[in-house]
């Protein structure tokens, strides 16, 4: 293939798709440079990546490997689903505001379009599904062509489209993710993780409308540029790719379930912390 390859992964659970898509792109990836290298920096692996996830909530969702902690994981659903970030987005209008240009949860929630009031995305996507299950209009989008061409640090995140199906006689929410751009490695793991989130919480929300019960069908993520880069392949190579030759799947994996109850703890901690990026403190 002339080009970036096309690369496919995936898995019955969230932990295993991720860790699948990672070592096809370590295997097959090309070898490329980023805007971000510093003098010395290997090029990084690089892939257009399908990663399709058979049973999103199923167990084991935790992979051990990922780069974060379960406090880190949970503020990053926090932040996706409820938006507790969303008040560290800068003015548009203060050129001397250095805060965030956003949050994706912002760009859902309350897509912002000059001369129009905030567009709530999600609730359009379960408004559409619940009127016509099988149309294929429900999406939302995050890239603002009159701010994001022309922006230091424009979302990588660029649409969610959702499709509900009827299999065995129950109604089956389907979701696809498509970014421009994703760190394969150091946040691809909870970006999936909360975008799975969003989608239990899209289903839920449909069943609330139509009164009836709304299960996760599979979750698609494709992204354009699914990249490890070079300066994360040593630490990537000696903690993944060791653990995979050390350690069988179920010991470089855990169940959600285990952890749920010490990731929601951690709510109040996390709330205080966003609280205070607010004010300019963290």
């Amino acid at each position: 293939m002339a080009g970036i390859p096309v690369l496919h992964a995936e898995g019955d659970c969230i932990a295993r798709a991720w860790e699948n898509a990672l070592v096809k792109l370590y295997d097959a990836g090309c070898h490329i440079a980023t805007q971000y290298d510093k003098p010395g920096d290997p090029p990084s692996r690089d892939a257009t990546m399908v990663v399709t996830i058979h049973n999103p909530a199923a167990e084991p969702m935790i992979h051990r490997d990922f780069p974060g902690g379960f406090e880190e994981l949970q503020e990053y659903v926090m932040e996706v689903c409820e938006g507790i970030k969303d008040h560290c987005i800068r003015a548009p209008d203060d050129a001397d505001d250095t805060r965030w240009e956003y949050t994706y949860h912002q760009r859902l929630f309350g897509y912002d379009v000059p001369t129009l009031a905030p567009i709530d995305q999600i609730e359009t996507i379960c408004s559409k599904l619940v009127d016509t299950p099988h149309t294929r209009r429900a999406q939302a989008v995050t890239w603002k062509v009159w701010e994001d061409n022309a922006c230091y640090d424009p979302a990588c995140l660029q649409s969610i489209w959702c499709r509900v199906t009827q299999e065995a006689g129950r109604s089956v929410l389907n979701m696809n993710v498509r970014f421009r751009s994703n760190d394969a490695y150091k946040a691809a793991f909870m970006n999936i993780f909360a975008l799975v989130a969003l989608q239990q919480m899209i289903a839920a929300r449909i069943a609330a409308k139509l009164g009836a019960e709304v299960s996760l069908g599979r979750y698609c993520h494709l992204a354009d540029s699914f990249h490890i880069y070079g300066a994360n392949l040593a630490e990537f190579e000696g903690r993944l790719l060791n653990a995979i030759d050390k350690r069988t799947f179920e010991q470089r994996t855990m169940h959600y379930a285990d952890v749920r109850d010490l990731m929601e703890e951690a709510r109040p901690a996390i709330l205080a912390k966003a609280r205070a990026m607010g004010r300019g403190e963290a």
